[in-house]
């Protein structure tokens, strides 16, 4: 494989930023009265503004042709056909088949995955609506008030950020919690003001033996086996999301209630899967549907929009240009909606983790920058905590600022509120302020020459700092659905385009596989491994306070 530097359309680019990084956009927006017509688009009900990048039509014409020269519609093209494009795990890569909702035949392996898809939510209607109906009745036959999802990674940040994205939608009579971390705090706090008798328990995991989760999952049988002292409990306040079947009834779940998942679905694209099951019992199955066709709309943007006119090619390739020709190491989301507060958390996950490596899909060392750092937070808080960074600090970052148009909660005038700060961040960010408009902005204070001298450099902003701009008409279920696609597939084209496989995660793995064995350790029923001196020294530290004698 040719390296990707070395493609004349890099080169091409590298050249034209050379140019162009000399010009700050407030001479690209004063040149083209049409900049802010030709640079925003529409697709699924997400209307995206992008001319707060530093680029001109030439610089999309030449990110388009890098984009074609890796070959992005045809890699587009096998994911959509599930090829087996995960080829260090040897599987497809089908989560658009989850939310398929034409149900248009997708194969895999020879075999159409659609049937079992259909089956599978078939079978999370019938259970949502029996228990948010009260004909599902926990073991002393009192009504399920609340659900609490045990999972870790994806089978955690996707349910969690949808739930509370889409907490209109929920209903009062059935509250939905998530545990995840294995540090018990977690599972006891939750748990505090609930009653055995009135909790169902969802175990999310594939295999049903990560360590975390299954951890959480035993402490969580033993607090329903304390009040209702019969395994019998166990199958009417347990259900599980596993391809385990074995395991799963080992533990005393039916496996009736099992809701199954396939191996083409990866942890953090799997909320479309019956990992999603907390979120269909939060916000009901209707809305899960409209969940998945609001992802399904954006897929078909995807899938068939021309290049010029794709938003997530328009932000992957943009993402790409500012990560890699601009220099900008770090990216933050920044949604101006409260129900949104959990959507960094989540793309941090499904961004890093997917285009965090360091590897070709071939194996071999890349010799440029890929993935990003993604953060953020819900705006306004944000602006009170880390814009100081973002708008005067010595490194540049890129932002996505996103908002909905309507609020379900309109108070007074507090959304146009909100929405001021929005449009007021976005603006500063680009056009910042120079020393002439800071000096005349002191004059008009009546500051003495020696004052204004004094204070005017720290008035002065260099502004140029990229943004994109992401309207919802309305935080609903269909919307938040695109809205997430949307982000999925801007990961998957800078995955193609930086030759990255986006669907494993191997880094992950050897912090496992090093918890396993130190693990034993701590329980003292290993001799101890040979580890670095800082690694053995803390484990000695630890026993020591927790008065365990050192292992031989």
């Amino acid at each position: 494989m040719n390296s990707l530097t070395n493609l004349p359309e890099w080169k091409a680019i590298k050249s034209h930023w050379q140019t162009l990084s000399k010009r700050h956009m407030r001479e690209l927006f004063a040149e083209d009265p049409g900049r802010f017509r030709r640079m925003s688009t529409e697709a699924a009900g997400l209307f995206v503004d992008y001319s707060k990048n530093p680029v001109t039509g030439e610089t999309l014409s030449l990110l388009l042709d890098l984009a074609r020269a890796v070959q992005l519609p045809e890699w587009r093209d096998r994911m959509f056909s599930g090829e087996h494009i995960n080829n260090t795990e040897d599987r497809a890569v089908l989560h658009v088949a989850l939310r398929n909702r034409s149900s248009r035949p997708i194969t895999t392996d020879g075999a159409d995955v659609m049937p079992g898809i259909n089956t599978v939510l078939a079978q999370m209607e019938a259970f949502t609506h029996a228990l948010r109906s009260g004909e599902w009745k926990g073991y002393t036959g009192n009504q399920i008030t609340d659900v609490v999802n045990i999972g870790i990674g994806g089978s955690n940040l996707g349910p969690l950020m949808v739930a509370e994205a889409l907490r209109h939608y929920q209903s009062a009579g059935l509250r939905v919690h998530f545990v995840s971390n294995v540090d018990g705090t977690h599972l006891t706090e939750t748990l505090k003001p609930l009653n055995p008798e009135t909790t169902l328990f969802i175990i999310a995991s594939k295999t049903f033996t990560t360590q975390e989760t299954l951890a959480n999952a035993h402490a969580a049988r033993d607090w329903c086996l304390a009040s209702m002292p019969d395994d019998a409990a166990i199958a009417r306040h347990f259900v599980a999301v596993s391809t385990n079947a074995e395991k799963v009834e080992a533990f005393g779940i039916d496996p009736q209630n099992m809701f199954i998942f396939w191996d083409w679905v990866g942890g953090r694209y799997s909320l479309w899967s019956s990992i999603g099951l907390p979120i269909a019992l939060a916000i009901g199955m209707a809305n899960f549907y409209e969940l998945l066709a609001g992802a399904h709309e954006m897929d078909e943007h995807f899938r068939s929009a021309p290049l010029a006119e794709n938003i997530p090619v328009i932000l992957g390739m943009l993402g790409v240009y500012n990560h890699n020709f601009n220099g900008i190491k770090t990216h933050a989301i920044l949604p101006y909606d409260q129900y949104l507060r959990y959507l960094p958390d989540y793309l941090q996950q499904a961004d890093m983790e997917s285009n965090g490596k360091g590897v070709t899909r071939d194996g071999l060392p890349v010799d440029y920058s890929t993935g990003p750092v993604i953060w953020g937070a819900a705006g306004t808080d944000g602006q009170h905590a880390f814009y100081q960074l973002i708008h005067q600090g010595t490194q540049v970052i890129s932002s996505d600022f996103i908002a909905p148009v309507h609020s379900h909660n309109e108070l007074s005038d507090q959304h146009e509120k909100l929405l001021a700060n929005f449009f007021a961040q976005t603006e500063a960010l680009m056009k910042g302020r120079t020393r002439e408009e800071a000096e005349a902005e002191l004059r008009t204070q009546g500051l003495g020459d020696e004052a204004r001298q004094a204070l005017l450099p720290h008035k002065v902003f260099p502004g140029n700092r990229p943004t994109n701009s992401i309207l919802i008409d309305k935080l609903t279920p269909r919307r938040l659905g695109a809205l997430i696609a949307l982000y999925e597939h801007k990961i998957f084209v800078q995955g193609v385009v930086w030759g990255v496989n986006s669907y494993d995660q191997w880094g992950v793995e050897l912090g496992k596989q090093l918890a396993g064995v130190i693990l034993k350790e701590l329980e003292g029923d290993a001799r101890p491994e040979l580890h670095d001196a800082s690694t053995s020294g803390l484990v000695a530290h630890f026993k020591a306070l927790r008065g365990k004698p050192a292992a031989e």
